[in-house]
């Protein structure tokens, strides 16, 4: 995709808007935006890691009982 086009700029609130024609999709639903001079960088936000994604989860209340710590079991060497 090494294609350009005009786009037209709007105003939504204190912030300016553009339209993002359907060949540039990106995937997901978070993009990171940067400045590189006088160029606007849109680039697909990367992906949470597991442990990021459950760092975002509320905790859970439910109590679910003493948990049994069984000792392991012997190993032969």
């Amino acid at each position: 995709m090494n294609g350009q086009r005009h786009v037209k700029l709007s105003k939504n609130g204190r912030s300016q808007a553009i339209r993002i024609p359907g060949e540039f999709e990106l995937p997901g639903e978070k993009a990171i935006i940067r400045k590189d001079g006088d160029r606007l960088i849109i680039e697909p936000a990367p992906v949470l890691s597991l442990a990021a994604y459950l760092a975002t989860l509320e905790p859970i209340d439910d109590d679910f009982g003493p948990i049994e710590d069984a000792p392991p079991d012997p190993v032969d060497i």
